[in-house]
């Protein structure tokens, strides 16, 4: 049996507490640690980051508590600092403090910004309102002594040298958020300490008991900063491989001393293929003519099997309209690649599911059994000896790999739940955790949690069939909120996920603003029909009616205006809906065509 390295643990933890000081010409960040002299000072005019110590501080400096250094950004008025100025505890992995980054600041390096035009300043505005808007998504996580972006397997299977680097240098660059931020950080390995990683997605933890025996349970998903985008810019994969709203999701359970881990991906339809909004309800999948499918096929799962092992493709789009084409692709692809570490089903979650028939997933679930035992989990006993190993992965997805997706994650987690902690000793044999009301109302809620943290990330809502995720039943209320939300995800897509696209660029790098671009991208000059067309159906729409309400001498003439404003009001809502792709909100600084 092999020894499993220290879980997380790092020999060179960020610094834990720290106090920012401002002067006008420096911000000085200072190490409150016990024992620690270290001061970072950026130069606010050269932009210069350097080491020094506590007696250098100027006693003028403005002083507040910080909690973390998310890095540095370049916009229209010069370099950002931006910080996390509040946290809250989200609980603790192994003895180790794990944070929930509530709120940040930005500060500007720049005195003034009277050397701006209007228009550079209106778009540094406009630029600013992006920061803040990704920063104000819930799910962002950090911890100063503890490694959150590996799953516990990746942590016990690790060199001694790994063990002694920073959390900077050592975190899975596809899940640390601020990672383009930190840029500057990571060339200087004196200052890893003061650089925060932070990971996007969704904690839980939970002390829970059952037959008396208390034992944690934990549930993170991890989000790829790579191909991060929202629902409909960002589908399919790039040349890299990256798949589109790529989720890691690790459900650890820790018993006394005892650790075990059952980790499972999520990831768009790996293709390229694209859903532009167009206005209408939902958009047809276009699959791409123009490329080769398989290098970029071909480079995701080779990616995926050195990270996690064999493959479990858990494709559950609809077999039949617009959706039956990408499963016939995604099974023709598998096929061709003819690798015997990637397997292949399909279910179709809706057809199999419809008239409520939640029953029939077990149908699934028989299927994947034994694949299910033959993957097994990673375990590691109290002594530090590894166990068992996970040796494969499911890999689901639906077209969003939100609410479809995360109910059969749910299931697949529940039954490897169920050998776990029946080898731990938790459950006795015969005993179903199903049977276990109170850990089961824990269960369910969490990955319901998880589900509407995953969705309102990468949707703009909350995920949908949650009631049942929640209870282990569908009900008429979760089919009225499911379809609340599916009117919000319409709303979002349309009119302002365009915004939300430039917000996730700029923040990660895909787009870096350039201070002397004579034309900024976000001043894109609209057609007069973009205009002229709302206004003419709004205001025929508005005639029409106000000839129903105020009905003229005849009901034959009351018609004619009626049909008169009615047609124009029906036309010119026509000629809208034919050209939708002009009158939804666009992404302005990455041109998503030449991405995809």
């Amino acid at each position: 049996m092999a020894t499993a390295a220290p879980a997380g643990t790092t020999a060179a933890a960020a610094y834990t507490s720290l106090k920012l000081h401002i002067t006008p010409e420096k911000f000085y960040v200072e190490a409150c640690d016990d024992g620690a002299d270290d001061v970072l000072a950026i130069d606010r005019v050269s932009t210069e980051v350097t080491l020094t110590v506590k007696k250098d501080v100027p006693p003028s400096a403005v002083t507040r508590p910080i909690f973390g250094v998310l890095g540095t950004i370049r916009l229209v008025a010069g370099t950002y600092l931006i910080v996390i100025t509040k946290k809250k505890k989200v609980g603790e992995i192994f003895g180790h403090a794990i944070w929930k980054a509530t709120d940040f600041d930005i500060l500007s390096y720049k005195k003034t910004m009277l050397h701006l035009t209007d228009i550079q300043l209106q778009d540094n505005k406009v630029f600013l309102s992006m920061l803040n808007h990704v920063l104000s998504v819930d799910g962002f996580y950090f911890s100063t002594t503890y490694d959150l972006t590996h799953t516990l397997q990746r942590l016990a299977n690790t060199s001694p040298e790994f063990q002694e680097m920073s959390l900077l240098e050592r975190a899975d660059p596809r899940f640390v958020w601020n990672g383009h931020l930190l840029r500057e950080f990571i060339a200087q390995p004196e200052i890893h300490r003061f650089a925060t990683p932070v990971m996007h997605g969704f904690i839980t933890m939970h002390s829970c008991s059952i037959n008396g025996k208390c034992f944690d349970w934990l549930l993170v998903s991890r989000r790829s900063c790579f191909r991060a985008g929202v629902r409909y810019y960002v589908r399919g994969i790039d040349s890299e491989g990256h798949a589109a709203n790529f989720v890691e999701t690790e459900q650890i359970v820790h018993y006394k001393g005892s650790k075990a881990s059952f980790v499972q991906t999520r990831g768009s339809i790996p293709f390229f293929w694209s859903q532009r909004p167009n206005l209408k309800y939902k958009p047809k999948p276009q699959i791409s003519k123009s490329v080769n499918h398989m290098d970029g096929f071909q480079r995701h799962f080779d990616s995926q099997i050195i990270s996690y092992g064999k493959q479990m493709i858990v494709n559950l789009v609809n077999q039949k309209g617009s959706e039956k084409p990408l499963e016939q692709t995604f099974a023709k692809m598998v096929n061709s690649m003819a690798n015997g570490m990637v397997r292949y089903v399909a279910f179709d979650f809706h057809k199999e599911c419809s008239r409520m028939r939640w029953d029939r997933l077990q149908i699934l679930m028989d299927q994947l059994a034994e694949q299910q035992d033959e993957f097994s989990y990673f375990l590691v006993d109290s002594d530090g000896k590894i166990v068992t190993q996970q040796e494969g992965i499911f890999r689901s997805n639906c077209m969003d790999c939100l609410d479809r997706t995360n109910v059969i994650q749910s299931l697949l987690a529940r039954r490897s739940l169920q050998a776990q902690l029946q080898r731990l000793g938790v459950l006795h044999v015969g005993q179903r955790i199903e049977e276990q009301a109170d850990f089961e109302k824990i269960y369910k809620n969490a990955w319901a949690d998880n589900a509407n943290a995953c969705a309102k990330q990468y949707a703009g809502t909350g995920a949908l069939k949650t009631d049942y995720t929640r209870t282990g039943k569908r009900t008429q209320w979760g089919l009225i909120m499911d379809g609340w939300n599916s009117l919000i995800r319409y709303y979002k897509n349309n009119f302002s996920d365009g915004f939300r696209q430039d917000a996730i660029d700029l923040f990660l790098g895909n787009y870096s603003v350039d201070e002397v671009e004579p034309a900024s991208p976000l001043h894109v000059k609209k057609d007069w029909k973009f205009l002229a067309l709302p206004i003419i159906m709004v205001v025929a729409f508005s005639m029409c009616i106000i000839c129903l309400l105020m009905a003229g001498d005849t009901w034959t003439e009351t018609l004619a205006y009626v049909l008169f404003w009615g047609s124009a009001s029906f036309g010119t809502f026509a000629i809208i809906l034919y050209n939708g792709k002009d009158f939804v909100d666009a992404p302005k600084l990455v041109q998503k065509e030449k991405m995809d």
